[in-house]
């Protein structure tokens, strides 16, 4: 089945470029199923691009799925036109009476920033306890990752010397996990952070298991054991180009960064990256929206009164 989004929003001519299945809303009511409701909270600067990152995973999957794009409310967005943000987002205010079988929390740019000097933190916290009740499954990346683990687990972030900036091998650290179905003994991931969470502090939390790791960057993936909640510190969603554009950027700002480790054939910046990692995002998004499906209530409203 493939994933339904506005016909209008930019998202939707890419997907159908690349093969992705995607769906109108006069398709989707023909279809006798209820769909999986997913919500994208997206904090990124340039929203379009992490849309069309996330769509490409979950409209994957051979479920129906219909994806909601949130955002934050009390926040303005400088690199997205208004225009799109009105016409495709909702704050969290708008859907938060709503039950969702998914919510995806992204990174964000404020990484080496206090999470209580963020200056959304306490809508942030009001949104990670709002998905104890009205969400199923809640994936958390980079700074989403970082930041929900601290909340629920008060596990700490510490600033890098360097930044962590490549694709690095990872190590699978539970091959029965229904989230690694699939997944290689070990495998290559896109890293881009100036902060870290450390493994010694998560084997303290008796509910977190980490299930893949970096012997050079570090924890990559954790569960909480009931399922509920995922972490995810690095990049799977990466284009092949995304780790070239942020390296360019920063180049031609004349900010101080190395080029990106085992990403340009032969270290040099003049070859296009190969995407070495690919596969195993389709694999991570499929298993996530497999499970979720097979445990959430039909009946939406029972999401947050389960056991």
């Amino acid at each position: 089945m493939p994933i339904k989004i506005p016909d209008t929003l930019p998202a939707f001519e890419t997907l159908v470029h690349e093969g992705v299945r995607v769906m109108t809303e006069t398709v989707a009511v023909r279809q006798d199923i209820r769909p999986l409701q997913i919500g994208l909270l997206n904090l990124m600067p340039n929203k379009i691009k992490t849309e069309i990152q996330m769509a490409r995973l979950v409209g994957a999957s051979p479920l129906q799925v219909e994806l909601s794009l949130v955002r934050i409310g009390g926040h303005r967005a400088k690199n997205t036109p208004e225009e799109h943000l009105l016409a495709f987002y909702d704050t969290w205010e708008d859907i938060k009476h709503r039950k969702f079988d998914g919510f995806i929390i992204t990174g964000a740019p404020i990484e080496t920033l206090d999470y209580e000097d963020v200056t959304y933190w306490d809508e942030m916290k009001q949104i990670f306890d709002w998905t104890e009740t009205n969400v199923h499954s809640t994936l958390n990346v980079c700074w989403g990752a970082m930041a929900a683990i601290y909340h629920f687990h008060g596990v700490p972030k510490y600033t890098l010397d360097e930044k962590a900036f490549g694709v690095f091998r990872h190590h699978n650290r539970n091959p029965s996990s229904v989230f690694l179905n699939g997944f290689s003994d070990d495998f290559q991931i896109p890293v881009s952070r100036w902060t870290e969470v450390r493994a010694e502090d998560i084997r303290k939390c008796p509910d977190l298991e980490i299930l893949m790791e970096s012997d050079e960057t570090g924890v990559c993936f954790v569960q909480e054991k009931a399922g509920k909640r995922l972490y995810v510190f690095n990049h799977v969603e990466y284009d092949s180009t995304s780790l070239a554009d942020e390296y360019f950027r920063d180049v031609d700002a004349g900010v101080p960064i190395k080029m990106p480790k085992n990403y340009f054939p032969h270290n040099d910046p003049a070859n296009a990256p190969l995407n070495r990692w690919r596969s195993h995002a389709h694999l991570l998004f499929g298993n996530w929206i497999n499970e979720m499906y097979q445990t959430t209530p039909y009946d939406l409203e029972m999401i947050g009164k389960e056991g």
